[in-house]
């Protein structure tokens, strides 16, 4: 592909760049027969689908005003690529609910027994076979996410005068919560390993999307109304971001 000046649009893809802030971006251009402009991030970085009316100055401006999220998400990538899977053996600590998880591996039915030790939480896996492992833990940590999730959910909502809303999970690479057009909730369980106020300002995050579905002031204002400190848990989420544990065998 070759960079490109300002053209006629067309069809097909072409490769940019683009100032956001202090970094310059490259990013891929598709053109195809859509209404929408949509943005995504993944290991090859990022990619821009638009109509093929939409002109350069609308895709770039809509860039711009989502800019952040482009580099938080550019920057997440990177860290995971750098990061390396976790093997799950006996003794192993992940980070829960901004405490410290400590995983024990027994005989047992592919079940998980919660407990405690000196103040911090204990999980023993009882397994059938040592392989099985990666998926008996993720179906108990989402277990525990989506009961969390509801709670927090149910106590929020009533904020903002809204009934809970239908909850669905997700295990996105790049994506803490979403918010569709028709008020369904999906938050990404591995928050889990995340400290509460970091849950609780996705929560309110994805809720305020009930009133406004876009990022302008009026957006953030209804966060702030749900959830003022959401600034330091917004910070604290971008710095937590890229060390949230993957090990090997998930299926995520």
């Amino acid at each position: 592909m070759r960079w490109l000046a300002d053209a006629a649009p067309t069809t097909g893809e072409t490769a940019r760049r683009i100032v956001l802030g202090e970094r310059t971006v490259d990013y891929v251009l598709r053109r195809a027969k859509r209404r929408t402009i949509g943005l995504s991030v993944d290991h090859r970085g990022l990619r821009v689908g638009a109509p093929v009316r939409a002109t350069l100055r609308e895709i770039e401006a809509l860039l711009r005003r989502h800019g952040e999220w482009i580099v938080d998400k550019l920057d997440t990538w990177q860290a995971r690529r750098d990061l390396p899977l976790l093997r799950l053996v006996d003794g192993l600590r992940l980070p829960f609910l901004g405490r410290s998880l400590t995983l024990h591996l027994a005989l047992g039915a592919n079940r998980g027994v919660w407990g405690a030790h000196a103040g911090e939480p204990t999980l023993t896996l009882c397994l059938r076979a040592p392989d099985a492992a990666p998926r008996v833990l993720e179906k108990l940590l989402r277990e525990k996410a989506r009961h969390l999730f509801l709670e927090r959910l149910a106590h929020y909502g009533p904020r903002l005068g809204v009934a809970p809303p239908p909850l669905a999970l997700s295990s996105a690479r790049t994506r803490w919560g979403s918010c569709s057009s028709r008020g369904g909730i999906r938050l990404n369980w591995r928050l889990i390993h995340f400290p509460l106020p970091v849950v609780d300002y996705v929560v309110a995050h994805e809720l305020a999307h009930l009133r406004e579905m876009n990022h302008g002031p009026r957006f953030w204002s209804i966060v702030a109304g749900l959830y003022p400190d959401y600034r330091a848990a917004r910070r604290q989420l971008r710095e937590l971001a890229p060390q949230c544990p993957y090990w090997q065998g998930e299926s995520a």
